[in-house]
């Protein structure tokens, strides 16, 4: 890591994480082993409600119990307290590395709210009488949401960006087969720097996609557009800015000609950071889209969960949102199923509410002159390291280097260090981690080569971005010194190198434990 000394200066300390031999907790499994002893039931209470079993369909009452691992408390919290010290994260270091996933400061006193048993104790087969609190909060954040959109509904069943996107082709699909063209509108066209889940959810739809591909400046090439469109264009969906932090200052044009071939526009807001407050969706032309909570509006990323992707739409198509919506009659607020045209649920239930509860409290206390605060402070924050890496970082690029519409990140390359040094943009990332850094590694395929991300966000100060960069520049100047030390890392840090074969022989994945012990059987 890196210290602060008299005079501003910045030199590199020292840094050594926590590093455990720890195995998974079902070979920590020992048979007969408990943390908790369930009491029996009462016999008048099994007399009352029965065993709970019986009452089960024959076919879905398990032959044996689950194979889940036996072990004893003492044993379950040293496990998961010692794969916590591994774990690096937004409130534990600077995380400007973790590119396209805005890693932000989320205000403590949000997960207080999160964690009252007001919240956690809630069941989602409560009578709406007794969660009138919770489905305001709920109704009163889809206002908000529109508010910064434009558009007429917001829902908050989707569990995250990409389950957005694939509601979002249902709604579009829904949309042209209430129109009779379900089987003409059967093409999605998307951008090939958009979230890999454009392309991916319109072909789990159904869909045919279509990418378009970045010209010079790093921005989809309109006249392909124009080429691509047709009497069969359902829709057309785009991140912008895309993963590179490029805008399209021509989206509006985009929009136009899809909707003059009878298209749905859909925008990809997952990565808003840099534009919230600023400009809106429909200002842009866009039908429907989506933001995602857990990113921009300051409830934890997660990694994978728990998430929201919350999805609007424009009136058109506020007939085809899942069900149920949350409306208020003037007294109470209530689940509404009544929309003629709906997808139907989603998800099971409404959404994740700790995740809704701190975006609503997350924007009340910014207001809306905070909010466009945050967009512009993530694009200075955002100039700033790119000026410094492009003046003080030798091997290191900017991908598209003629554009100049910058937002909330950059896609960089060190494309020159590895043909300089022989040191990839990977082996940079691992030695980073010995100094308590991260640094984005889901590039793959790769368009750029050598490629790293940097999201610097609102929430880090200027001294935050150099101690950051102070270590990356060290890094490389390694990869120039010494470019096998730099290749045999890390040396401070629990990761390993990560051999890319086995990742690409599907024979070899095991995705759980269960899939694991089948495969296991076949190696041996």
């Amino acid at each position: 890591m890196i210290k602060m000394m008299k005079g501003g200066k910045i030199k590199l300390r020292d840094f050594h994480e926590a590093k455990w031999d720890e195995p998974i907790i079902f070979e920590l499994n020992r048979k007969g082993e408990r943390g908790i002893l369930v009491p029996e039931v009462e016999k008048e209470i099994e007399e009352e409600v029965g065993d709970g079993i019986s009452v089960l369909p024959e076919h879905m009452i398990r032959k044996k119990p689950p194979a889940l691992p036996e072990i004893a408390q003492v044993r379950v919290l040293r496990h998961y307290l010692r794969l916590s010290q591994e774990t690096l994260g937004a409130t534990i270091n600077i995380d400007i590395g973790q590119g396209t996933c805005t890693m932000k400061y989320n205000p403590v006193i949000n997960e207080v709210f999160a964690r009252s048993p007001k919240v956690t104790e809630l069941h989602p087969y409560q009578d709406e009488e007794t969660v009138q609190g919770a489905l305001e909060i709920m109704y009163k954040l889809d206002l908000f949401l529109r508010e910064l959109s434009g558009f007429s509904r917001f829902t908050f069943q989707p569990g995250g960006g990409s389950h957005a996107i694939f509601t979002i082709m249902s709604i579009i699909y829904a949309y042209h087969k209430h129109r009779g063209e379900e089987e003409k509108r059967n093409e999605i066209i998307t951008t090939l720097l958009s979230h890999p889940s454009n392309a991916a959810a319109p072909a789990v739809k159904g869909f045919k996609v279509i990418n378009l591909y970045p010209n010079e400046y790093g921005l989809p090439d309109i006249e392909a557009l124009e080429e691509a469109v047709s009497e069969h264009t359902a829709g057309f969906i785009v991140t912008n800015p895309e993963d590179t932090g490029i805008f399209n200052p021509r989206i509006k044009e985009f929009t136009k000609i899809v909707h003059d071939v009878g298209g749905i526009c859909a925008y990809d807001q997952a990565n808003a950071n840099g534009i919230i407050g600023i400009i809106r969706a429909v200002d842009c032309g866009f039908d429907l889209g989506f933001f995602n909570l857990h990113k921009t509006f300051g409830s934890p990323h997660g990694c994978g969960g728990p998430a929201v992707g919350a999805v609007g739409v424009t009136e058109k198509l506020v007939d085809f949102l899942p069900v149920p919506l949350v409306d208020y009659d003037g007294k109470k607020y209530y689940l509404n199923y009544d929309v003629p045209h709906t997808i139907g649920k989603v998800r099971e239930f409404y959404g994740v509410f700790p995740v809704v509860l701190r975006a609503y409290a997350w924007i009340r206390s910014l207001g809306a002159e905070g909010i466009k605060e945050v967009a512009r402070v993530a694009v200075l924050n955002n100039n700033y390291v790119m000026k410094k890496i492009l003046s003080e970082i030798k091997g290191a690029s900017v991908s598209f280097p003629k554009t100049k519409h910058r937002i909330e990140q950059i896609r960089y390359s060190f494309e020159q260090l590895k043909k300089e040094t022989g040191v990839s943009s990977e082996d940079v990332i691992r030695r980073m981690a010995d100094f308590g850094f991260h640094l984005w590694t889901s590039h793959h395929p790769w368009i750029i080569p050598e490629p790293f991300t940097i999201e610097p966000t609102e929430s880090y100060s200027k001294d935050d971005l150099d101690e950051y960069l102070t270590t990356l520049k060290r890094v490389v100047e390694e990869a120039y010194e010494d470019p096998e030390k730099v290749k045999n890392a890390p040396y401070n840090c629990p990761i390993h190198k990560i051999y890319h074969e086995p990742l690409e022989d599907p024979k070899k994945w095991a995705i759980t434990w269960r899939a694991y012990l089948k495969k296991r059987k076949n190696w041996e």
